[in-house]
This record gives structure tokens, sequence and C-alpha cells, in this order.
């Protein structure tokens, strides 16, 4: 990489690196919890699947043994796609494991992190496939291009979205989000309790999530967005516990250097 363009082989090396990476944290989370969750049992979710014969099919795969089965597959694909070793067949495991997943798992175990990762996924699927169909170029460029869309669209969103909340815009809504932290309320002392701290801080992530997609300007201002980024979901892992935000969303950052650096 020089300082006005990033590769696409070293592109695909850090996405792949990243993504398997995310995948693997995840389905050592899923193993951890099939030992310890009853919220989550299937034979309390599998009352909501209204279709009898999809119900059957469901049953099956995810009975315990056969659930651990495909956690282990999935752990093992990830480390494949880690080594560079992926190709369109484990592309497809992937996705349709994740898909498989999300049905255990309502849609999302962890909120927007899980469709975040479906995304880098679907990238995934788009590069290899497409690489049967025309050059290897265009194919990663537009499996780029969609998790560059996706990511982007995802801070434009929840930027601007706060921004039309009066209770963000006043910064109140902050010193509220970390009194609920997973390290229980703020100290009578914190500086996130004074007003204009915290007045400051949410007008300083409201305007960089709204403008993210001036990521695309160039390589530069792409990292510094990423870096941002990369930050703020850390904090935001620290604050509440949501490791799976912070994978998820780095996975995405080179998809937008590069596309960034086109």
């Amino acid at each position: 990489m020089d300082s006005m363009s990033l590769d696409m082989a070293t592109a695909i090396r850090l996405f792949e690196v990243l993504l398997g990476l995310s995948l693997l944290l995840q389905t050592l989370e899923y193993f951890k919890l099939s030992h310890t969750d009853q919220v989550g049992h299937w034979e309390i979710q599998r009352q909501e699947i209204p279709n009898r014969p999809v119900r059957l099919i469901l049953d099956s795969l995810f009975q315990a043994r056969v659930y651990q089965s495909l956690l282990w597959i999935r752990g093992g694909l990830s480390l494949v796609l880690m080594a560079g070793q992926a190709g369109l067949g484990v592309s497809i495991g992937l996705f349709l494991l994740a898909v498989l997943l999300l049905m255990r798992w309502r849609g999302a175990f962890n909120g927007g992190s899980d469709f975040m990762t479906l995304v880098g996924l679907t990238g995934l699927l788009i590069g290899h496939a497409l690489s049967g169909w025309n050059d290897s170029t265009t194919a990663w460029t537009m499996a780029f291009w969609y998790v560059t869309l996706q990511s982007l669209g995802s801070y434009f969103v929840s930027g601007w979205v706060k921004l039309l909340r009066p209770e963000w815009r006043s910064g109140r809504a902050l010193t509220v989000f970390l009194d609920q932290a997973v390290h229980g309320p703020l100290s009578d002392n914190s500086p996130f309790r004074s007003p204009k701290v915290a007045l400051i801080c949410s007008w300083s992530f409201m305007l960089w999530e709204g403008l993210f997609p001036l990521a695309l300007w160039n390589l530069q201002v792409a990292a510094v967005f990423c870096t941002v980024a990369a930050v703020f979901h850390f904090l935001v892992f620290w604050f509440f516990g949501l490791n799976r935000f912070f994978w998820a969303w780095l996975s995405t950052f080179p998809a937008i250097l590069y596309c960034a650096s086109l």
C-alpha cells in the first residue's frame, strides 16, 4: 500500500483475516453459551415456527449433537478463511451456517453485529462466485462496494437518526446510556456527567457517523474515519460488553479503504 492506494490482494487478505477472526470469536461464544443458556433453548424457540415441515427440519439441525457439529464446522471454515484458503465452497458453507444461526436465534443473536457479519459473508460470496464468471478484479470490486455501502449506510443512518432526537442533541442520552453500562452507573464525579462534556461527545459522534460517507473521498480520509470507528467500537465494547460489534464492523474496513483508494 502506498500513500494513495490500497492494492486488491492486500485488501482481500485483510478482509479474510478480520472476517474469519470475527466468525471464530462468535463461534467460541456460541460454544460457551450452549452449556449455560436456558432462555434461548431450542425447545422453547421451536414453538414460534408455525410450519411443521420446516420445524421438523430445524429440529434435526438444532438438536444438541448436530448443533455442536455445525459450530465445529463453522470454526474450522473460519480458520480456513483466515489462512487464505477459502474458495466458493467455503464461502457458501459459511453463508449457509450464518443463515441457520440467524434462524436459531430469532433473526439475530446480538443485534446489528450479526447482520453486519452476514453482510461480510455476502461480500465474500459475491467475490468468489463472480470470479468464476468474470475477472477477479471486477468481482472483488463489486463485493467490496457491496460491503462498503452497507457499512457506510449503517453509520450514516445511526448518526442522522440520533440527530433527530432531542435527547441526543442535548447530550442527555449519552449519560443515560453510560449509566446502564456493564460497569454500572457512572460515578458522581465522572466527566460524562458534565452537561458540556456530554454535549460535545454526543455531537462529535453524531456528526462523525452522519458524515461517514465522506470516507470515500480518498484513502487518507477513509483511514481517519475507520480509525475513529475502531476507537468508537472498542469503547462500546468496553462500556457495554458488545464485543461482536467491534470485530463485525472492523472486518468491513478493508473494503472501505479499498473503495476509497479507487
